[in-house]
């Protein structure tokens, strides 16, 4: 779980340089942009399959038919849109999420300027297979990473906080919401919206779990006096039980991964 994320759900400052820092970083900020890059990829992949797309990208592309802008655009507009509704909701960006805004939709148009349409389910099914695949090892990379969440997962828990009501029924009525929109405006619905709907928490899960960077940990303070020596040890004390909850955790399988703690975006993309 990422430090940025905790304090955002938590009310504290949250700056877009949260989280620069650490032995992790290099590798942190790798897996940050090539997640979002093969986000965009996967959604552009899913595009050119025209078996139908994920929830936001139905949005995107009924957005695009009446707009006449790519939908790599589009993805980019309604990215900032969102953000804009973090703002009454005292939601706060983070690195990762002012990159998801224009990553993804650059990635997009990228893709689809190389990617030639494809006729036939003989093409359009193997495209639709791996862009679903591509979009969980994607999520995977960009969540692990820590630097914030996307806007769109930031605004179903900023709701969920700030109404009380659960993440699976925020989530549920905003993607209801937004495909429907989507496929009035014209978006693609179909068989793939299904698909990726079924497996995008399994698979987010376990790439989550794959590519997860370890935690910075903290050393004690040599120079603590005896409240600082009894901080210490009632930390250790704290950390081994929860270790000992985490070992029980693990024994049994449960619908996410541990680190994952509830009511945040992670849990947001790996619910059902």
């Amino acid at each position: 779980m990422s430090q940025s994320t905790t304090t955002t759900l938590g009310g504290s400052p949250l700056s877009i340089a949260s989280g620069l820092r650490g032995r992790h970083l290099t590798r942190r900020l790798v897996q940050l942009y090539v997640g979002l890059t093969l986000y965009g990829v996967s959604s552009a992949l899913l595009v050119r399959s025209g078996l139908g797309l994920e929830p936001w990208g139905v949005l995107h592309q009924g957005l695009a038919e009446k707009s006449g802008l790519t939908i790599g655009v589009v993805s980019i507009v309604v990215g900032a849109a969102v953000l804009l509704l973090w703002i009454p909701i005292r939601q706060r960006p983070g690195l990762g999420t002012v990159s998801n805004v224009f990553v993804i939709g650059l990635a997009m148009d990228g893709t689809l300027a190389l990617v030639p349409e494809v006729h036939g389910l003989a093409g359009r099914i193997p495209l639709l297979v791996l862009g679903i695949l591509l979009n969980g090892v994607a999520t995977g990379l960009y969540i692990a990473a820590r630097f914030g969440p996307g806007p769109r997962d930031g605004l179903m828990t900023g709701l969920h906080r700030l109404t009380g009501r659960s993440i699976r029924l925020v989530r549920t009525a905003i993607e209801i919401a937004v495909v429907a929109t989507g496929f009035l405006l014209g978006g693609s619905v179909g068989i793939g919206t299904v698909l990726y709907a079924l497996a995008i928490g399994p698979l987010a899960q376990f790439f989550l779990r794959w590519f997860a960077v370890p935690e910075p940990e903290r050393e004690p303070d040599p120079e603590a006096g005896p409240a600082g020596v009894a901080g210490v040890a009632g930390a250790v004390g704290a950390a081994s039980a929860r270790g000992a909850g985490r070992l029980d955790a693990a024994r049994e399988p449960g619908p996410g991964p541990s680190a994952v703690a509830p009511s945040t975006p992670e849990q947001a993309i790996l619910r059902p």
